[in-house]
């Protein structure tokens, strides 16, 4: 079963971001997250959008939070990544009309949902600041002095 890596990747490429205060090329980062350019620029247009980076083109453009790490949470991000779905699993629909499967379904619809539900709040909890700061800690704790020795170590 495939898993959508969207979230973290885009948190991962917004702490890299967060590193360098000139910005960042799509291409740049694209080679960090070992990923094409073009899936940089389509992501990261989503979060333009609702204002938690910002582009310029032309010579020395690139890519730069425009956000506060402290103001803005996962929740903040996965909703700007569109709300991919949470759960990889899901309810049979084969046969509606069957008591059975709406019995089953019922009951794994009400589980999942508070599963989302508890998933989205903790999301709501946890700041791209908080992120931050934890990175800085584990750069620490092995004494680690730039970014592109962390991506490595």
């Amino acid at each position: 079963m495939r898993r959508d890596g969207r979230l973290s990747g885009v948190l991962h490429v917004l702490l890299h971001m967060a590193e360098r205060p000139e910005p960042q090329t799509s291409e740049t980062l694209a080679r960090a997250m070992g990923t094409n350019p073009v899936v940089i620029r389509r992501v990261l247009a989503g979060l333009r959008d609702r204002g938690l980076v910002r582009s310029e083109k032309g010579h020395g453009g690139g890519w730069t939070i425009a956000c506060d790490l402290a103001a803005v949470s996962l929740r903040d991000v996965y909703v700007a990544l569109g709300e991919p779905e949470i759960l990889a699993i899901g309810s049979r629909t084969d046969a509606p009309g069957c008591l059975v499967e709406q019995a089953v379904n019922a009951a794994l619809g009400k589980a999942f949902a508070d599963a989302e539900a508890l998933l989205l709040q903790r999301f709501g909890e946890v700041t791209l600041a908080q992120l931050s700061a934890d990175f800085h800690r584990r750069m620490a704790a092995r004494r680690i002095t730039g970014t592109e020795d962390a991506h490595a170590a």
